[in-house]
């Protein structure tokens, strides 16, 4: 009996989230890999020529097993396969928008070790939701392949690290000492050569051979405490490290305090002169406050629906660019930096914002960059293991009834003067605060995020709703 791609897919127990298609690695048979890779081929011949797609992994163990059903069934649909191994997304991104071929990469970023997933690429950049319904619908019958993966070639991590050094001033991080934390993410072959070049002294750590599911929107305790000990012990100016596929940017300060992804963004724009910003609903509002954009629009939470903003925007005399709350910084336009041309590269990159905020700083610590924006601090964590069903059932009876969720939370003190449903539910409530809840498009969790004028009561706020959610949810 034939195997029908659609059907494939839609059994496969694997969906698009907000960044790519998620699902548990036992969920990626070599079959509903295959299905994804000829659909996504078919959807994406309707609009381009090409003859070779490229490929690229991160370090989960799963991860070359895909990619081997992914290139079988591209040769088996007539498709060469360009394959750079283990690579970042945005260097594979950007090596196939050179070349102006489409590209998957292998990767479930910063979810759980039990999951993957794989994220696709037009010639152009990102797939839109629109291109993901399409392959979602391909009715063709799956055609016959053998799962293997071709030669590995290191182009992509070249091109990658050539468009930095090309775009940033020789030697520019002289007498910078920056710590890069390795662990298992897919660039860290990339950035202490890359650092080295600009003229920094790099120390890494923690290098690790077992997968490590770094968040960079909820940061662990453990690796907060790590950063903390590092800048003690080596005197840093800097702390970098990216979530396992290298699109998501963790930046530590002097002090080792973490930087919050969505600060990051908006220093990033601001030292690179952007002028118009799309970001999602849940960033901080200092991105408004500080004056810095003469525009700026707010999304759905997605990397897709921050592009999409980029449409009304296309030949504007003015450069743009987006952000995600996560850090993961999305050029729209190309820009001439002082030492060269920078491309754009529509998808969340991790290197842009670490080298602009270096460079911003100069001879002052890293933490003044932030010292100098509006006093707004966001925190945000989740609770794991939870249904999306569940979630979403308990964000609209949260809709219905506002005031009685702040109850629940032990809020009844406070008022909400602005109701948000644009991604979840964001209230903003009557002593300035900002709470935001969404399922994740990723994995069975439900985020929290919140905004306040203090550090530590947005901190004390977000534990204190998800333990107070945990007990709700636990007696439903």
């Amino acid at each position: 009996m034939a195997l029908m791609v659609s059907q494939l897919l839609s059994q496969s127990g694997i969906a698009f989230g907000t960044s790519g298609a998620r699902g548990l690695v036992s969920d990626f048979s070599n079959n509903n890999c295959a299905a994804f890779t000829q659909a996504f081929i078919e959807v994406m011949r309707q609009g381009f020529v090409f003859d070779r797609i490229a490929l690229g992994i991160d370090n989960r163990p799963s991860s070359p097993q895909l990619a081997a059903a992914c290139a079988g069934m591209a040769r088996a649909c007539g498709v060469q396969v360009d394959y750079y191994g283990v690579v970042p997304t945005p260097a594979l991104a950007f090596k196939a928008m050179q070349d102006k071929i489409p590209a998957v990469m292998v990767t479930g970023s910063h979810i759980p070790f039990d999951r993957n997933g794989l994220k696709f690429y037009r010639p152009d950049g990102e797939i839109s939701k629109a291109d993901e319904q399409a392959i979602g619908s391909v009715c063709s019958r799956l055609a016959d392949y053998e799962p293997e993966l071709p030669p590995c070639s290191d182009a992509a991590a070249t091109a990658y690290m050539t468009r930095y050094l090309q775009a940033f001033p020789a030697r520019c991080l002289q007498g910078k000492h920056i710590g890069v934390y390795e662990h298992s993410s897919a660039g860290r072959d990339i950035y202490r050569p890359l650092f080295e070049q600009l003229g920094a002294r790099v120390t890494p750590l923690e290098r690790t051979d077992t997968f490590v599911p770094v968040d960079t929107e909820a940061v662990s305790e453990q690796d907060q405490q790590k950063a903390r000990a590092w800048s003690a012990r080596f005197g840093f100016d800097a702390i970098f490290s990216t979530d396992g596929d290298g699109d998501r940017p963790l930046i530590a300060d002097e002090q080792g305090q973490w930087l919050r992804g969505d600060i990051v963004g908006l220093l990033c724009a601001k030292a690179l002169g952007i002028g118009r910003l799309a970001v999602p609903v849940s960033c901080n509002t200092a991105i408004e406050t500080c004056g810095a954009f003469s525009q700026v629009v707010r999304t759905r939470i997605g990397s897709p629906y921050v592009i999409a903003a980029f449409d009304a925007w296309q030949g504007a005399a003015e450069s743009y660019a987006g952000f995600e709350a996560n850090g993961g910084f999305i050029l729209g336009s190309p820009l001439q930096l002082a030492s060269g041309a920078l491309a754009a590269l529509p998808t969340r990159d991790a290197l842009l914002p670490v080298l602009a905020l270096l460079l911003a700083a100069g001879s002052q610590p890293l933490s003044a960059l932030s010292a100098q924006l509006p006093q707004r601090f966001t925190a945000s964590d989740r609770l794991q293991q939870v249904p999306v069903t569940r979630s979403k059932a308990l964000l609209a009876q949260a809709q219905a009834a506002p005031q009685q969720l702040l109850s629940t939370l032990g809020l009844s003190g406070m008022q909400v003067v602005r109701l948000d449903n644009t991604d979840g539910l964001r209230l903003t409530l009557s002593n300035g605060d900002i709470l935001h809840l969404r399922p994740s498009g990723n994995a069975p969790e439900l985020r929290c995020y919140v905004e306040s004028g203090h550090p530590q009561r947005a901190a004390a706020l977000v534990s204190e709703v998800l333990s107070r959610l945990k007990a709700e949810l636990v007696q439903a």
